[in-house]
């Protein structure tokens, strides 16, 4: 039986599956920090936003920036309340055209069954070559 964080982190997924971010939004606590590992400088959705107007926030700027092709949750690892997540996603920044093709890793870190804490650790380098073209 899967443990009830990583049921929760797949939850998570589906709702951004069927286009749900309020249900991600609401998931998280009021301080939690949501993080995109990277300078904010070389890309819009990197840094560090706190709260559900931060999550809301990454949200809008991801819209903004990238049409995903293809995002792909394909391993769910739990360890002392985070629940780690490898991927793969296929993106195309809609400023240059330019195509992005990473594996990335994702951690939730959950309290009393909210989010605390979520990183995202992914190619930065194709990301600032994006929006560098």
């Amino acid at each position: 039986m899967a443990e009830p964080n990583v049921i929760h982190v797949q939850s998570l997924y589906a709702a951004f599956g069927r286009g749900d971010l309020d249900y991600i939004v609401r998931a998280c606590a009021p301080d939690a920090s949501w993080e995109v590992v990277g300078r904010p400088q070389d890309f819009s959705t990197f840094g560090v936003r706190t709260g559900p107007a931060g999550v809301t926030q990454f949200f809008s700027a991801l819209q903004a920036a990238k049409t995903i092709v293809e995002f792909t949750p394909q391993a769910f690892y739990a360890c002392n309340g985070t629940v780690f997540v490898e991927g793969h996603e296929v993106s195309i920044d809609k400023k240059s055209g330019f195509r992005i093709d990473t594996p990335w890793l994702h951690a939730f870190t959950f309290r009393d069954g909210e989010i605390i804490r979520f990183r995202e650790f992914l190619d930065t380098a194709q990301f600032a070559e994006a929006a560098r073209s």
